[in-house]
């Protein structure tokens, strides 16, 4: 066996979370009439590291399978991560342990029969994209890497669901504290227009979210209704991500006044051919580079349509794609 680690990492498919979430019906009665909204918002704000388990149990290459063994039932896992000094060689999993003990060779080393052709997760990928590795493969947990190719930590789906359903928790009590502390304020008087603009550059993934961040930050210091700020949060992710892994770069704009919020993207080229293809669940025009980085197995238009009150898209093959997405404010009860 070489010394060459070569990970795998994931191509985009057709299957992913959007269609999941796409399936999902809204319930009005749940979590401020927006549940499966709170889900999109949670899994676009979590990083892999936020939820994987950074303790790893991890086993030489010149170990054996009997110790790989001894180590699996003591822990009761199904998989060991083989790896020295932080660099990952390859995987040993109980399947490997049965064929070594089918075959008589348990005292054998690791290196000699652990899988080299890995899946594995980026550290810095948001969960929702990293949610899809789970949907189009059967593995139970993913190896996660930094940048620097260290291994740094391993998530599943259990840490994923434990994750999310913390927060629901979390925005269950901030419902029930506000229900219980709403009472006649004075009116603050506001600006009654608002205008910001962000630039979004191509390709720069580093910063991806940065704007839709700032506007989520925004709308919270104006005290804008909860369930808007987590729609608007949602549609301008998706949008934000667009321009910056599907166009040659653009801006995001927020516009707020007494009525409404409105997120525009703009963008230069390259254009939509079909729109009515593009707002499909799981579409995308992305490149293997970007598919590569598990970014852009759709193209996030469905979902900006799905939350929005009034949605519309412009497109011109070659030169630019705007897209437009308002939310009505709920007037305030006297």
């Amino acid at each position: 066996m070489g010394d060459e680690y070569n990970p795998t990492i994931l191509q985009g498919q057709h299957t992913n979370d959007d269609e999941i979430l796409a399936k999902t019906p809204l319930d009005e009665k749940a979590l401020g009439g927006d549940s499966s909204v709170i889900i999109m918002e949670l899994l676009q704000r979590f990083k892999v590291r936020d939820v994987m388990k950074r303790q790893v149990l991890c086993i030489s290459r010149r170990a054996t399978l009997r110790e790989a063994q001894a180590l699996m039932r003591e822990n009761r896992i199904s998989g060991l991560p083989v790896s020295e000094n932080g660099r990952l060689y390859g995987i040993v999993s109980v399947n490997d342990i049965i064929k070594g003990l089918d075959g008589g060779w348990m005292n054998d080393v690791c290196e000699d029969h652990m899988a080299t052709n890995l899946v594995v997760l980026e550290a810095g990928m948001p969960l929702a994209f990293a949610l899809r590795y789970f949907n189009n493969y059967t593995y139970g947990r993913f190896p996660v890497l930094d940048s620097n190719r260290q291994l740094v930590g391993i998530i599943s789906q259990r840490d994923v669901m434990r994750a999310l359903l913390y927060e629901l928790s979390v925005e269950i009590r901030k419902l029930e504290r506000k229900t219980r502390q709403m009472q006649p304020q004075e009116e603050k008087k506001e600006e009654h227009y608002f205008r910001k603009e962000w630039a979004v550059v191509r390709n720069d993934l580093s910063r991806a979210g940065h704007a839709a961040n700032d506007i989520k930050g925004i709308l919270r210091e104006r005290k804008i209704d909860r369930t808007v700020v987590r729609r608007v949060a949602v549609a301008a992710y998706e949008l934000e991500i667009n321009i910056c892994i599907h166009s040659h770069g653009g801006v995001m704009v927020l516009l707020i006044t007494d009525d409404d919020v409105t997120v525009t993207a703009k963008d230069r080229g390259p254009g939509i051919p079909d729109i009515e293809w593009a707002c499909r669940d799981g579409t995308s025009t992305a490149n293997d580079w970007i598919r590569s980085l598990g970014f852009g197995a759709g193209m996030g238009l469905s979902n900006s349509k799905r939350v929005s009150d009034k949605f519309d898209i412009q497109s011109e093959v070659g030169k630019f794609t705007k897209v437009q997405c308002v939310f009505s404010i709920p007037k305030k009860e006297e």
